[in-house]
């Protein structure tokens, strides 16, 4: 598996620098939208809040203890990236919280030592790299993503700093991360809610702002305003 990433890795390396990425390449719209409804399906039936009510104190603690736990494949990327800076703000962030923030329950770094996280992955690497953005994806259970963020979210599994950890700690570390992304669900419903229920074509919606946020992540740009989406343009409105 290993040997496989690393032949991928270089294959994708080797492309050189690429134009930064403009418009929507969306390809497979129509499985896309398959899978859009699916998620959408999943998501009403177990994760949509049945109220309005902020997410409580558990919420926010697994999420942050989920958000902690992530840390180290931050510094991972960070270091693949030739960034050592947002590498060292993070371990010190992650000794700093899991000693005296409990295992990241609270966030000392943060509020006494100003290092707030520096959020990077694999698919940000493979952009550092030049490593183009490809076709846009929905992924199940994901939702949306990219070509590259997708073969990002795989690596990012495989070079995860915790694999190393005893099975019982690996699989009690993944289990928290996981449920800190429910929670992260939780904490942003309002919002998520907003997108998938209320747009007129929730799909549009979500691949415009996934896109939108992460171009502007990766690059500090925003799309042109001539792929904006108009829900009152929308022909079944009409």
């Amino acid at each position: 598996m290993a040997t496989f990433v690393g032949m991928t890795l270089l294959a994708l390396a080797a492309c050189g620098p690429v134009p930064r990425e403009a418009g929507i390449n969306d390809p497979y719209e129509a499985s896309n939208r398959r899978t859009h409804e699916f998620n959408k399906t999943v998501d009403s039936a177990f994760f949509r809040g049945e109220d309005d009510q902020p997410a409580g104190p558990v919420s926010r603690t697994l999420y942050n203890v989920g958000s902690n736990l992530g840390l180290p494949g931050k510094v991972v990327n960070s270091l693949l990236q030739g960034r050592p800076e947002p590498a060292i703000k993070n371990t010190f962030r992650f000794l700093i919280n899991s000693t005296l923030g409990l295992g990241g329950i609270f966030d000392p770094a943060g509020s006494s030592f100003s290092l707030p996280e520096t959020d990077t992955d694999f698919g940000e690497t493979l952009h550092v790299w030049g490593v183009g953005e490809g076709a846009y994806v929905e992924l199940p259970f994901v939702g949306p993503s990219t070509e590259r963020d997708t073969l990002g979210i795989l690596v990012d599994f495989v070079i995860n700093p915790l694999n190393a950890l005893p099975e019982r700690e690996r699989v009690a570390a993944s289990a928290l991360r996981l449920g800190g992304h429910f929670a992260k669900r939780r904490i942003y419903s309002s919002t998520i809610d907003s997108v998938l229920y209320d747009s007129a074509d929730s799909y549009v919606q979500g691949r415009l702002l996934y896109l939108q946020n992460r171009r502007f992540e990766l690059n500090g740009e925003e799309m042109s305003d001539a792929y904006a989406y108009d829900p009152y343009d929308d022909p079944a409105l009409q």
